[in-house]
């Protein structure tokens, strides 16, 4: 079974320290990857102990029995930038998941959450997308719009035709699937333009690309004199 041995393996942190959660998340580890999707592996201790660990990939943080609260996702972001974090805190509090994915949190999920839920939001944060509530997306622009950034720069960019009407469906919250529905175009194609978008602006993920974007003014400048396409 080549697509399983060659399968990647992601490193998920679960600090011991927080039983409450602890048993429920390591199940998620039990759901059988499908081919060609990552294999998760557990790696349980101490939050020091995880982040001493060169080989981690992801971070569990639950919100709810977490004493550092935000100020620990701000402060695990300096000691370990390449971490993604994932927060699990209260439902329904949508100013904590705003203020959670400025801190550092790639996914904010609630309490309730499924082992199901949990491994989508683990391989939205593998694609470089946020996983937090769509409805919150134009809120959470505005917020990181003002978080200053000082490696952003004013210079637009020149972007193909297509690249612009990916991008502006991107700053519409749209999936991939969505936006290849939309443009007539496959899936695979739209996760390239993607590819090429976050390369040409160095962000890392689909909600710094749309940060990057309104500040760039990205969907004003077509690349070989191509037409303007406007929201």
């Amino acid at each position: 079974m080549p697509s399983l041995v060659n399968a990647p393996i992601i490193r998920i942190g679960l600090p011991a320290g927080e039983p409450v959660r602890l048993e429920g998340l390591t199940s998620i580890f039990d759901i059988k990857s499908l081919p060609g999707q990552a294999k998760l592996a557990p790696i349980i201790g101490t939050l020091a102990e995880l982040l001493a660990n060169p080989v981690l990939e992801f971070l569990v943080i639950d919100l709810n029995s977490s004493t550092g609260g935000l100020e620990l996702l701000e402060a695990v972001r300096r000691d370990r930038p390449g971490i993604r974090q994932i927060v699990i805190g209260p439902a329904q509090d949508d100013e904590l998941v705003l203020d959670a994915i400025v801190a550092g949190a790639r996914a904010y999920l609630d309490s309730s959450a499924s082992p199901e839920t949990v491994r989508q939001a683990i391989e939205a944060v593998v694609g470089g997308s946020i996983w937090a509530p769509r409805r919150l997306l134009s809120k959470l622009i505005d917020r990181l719009l003002a978080v200053p950034e000082s490696s952003m720069t004013t210079a637009p960019l020149r972007l193909t035709a297509r690249e612009m009407q990916v991008l502006e469906l991107i700053l519409l919250a749209k999936s991939n699937r969505e936006i290849a529905r939309q443009l007539g175009i496959e899936e695979r194609t739209v996760k390239a333009h993607v590819g090429r978008l976050m390369r040409k602006t160095g962000a890392e993920n689909r909600i710094e690309l749309s940060v990057r974007a309104l500040n760039r003014a990205l969907i004003t400048q077509p690349e070989d004199g191509e037409s303007e396409h406007e929201l």
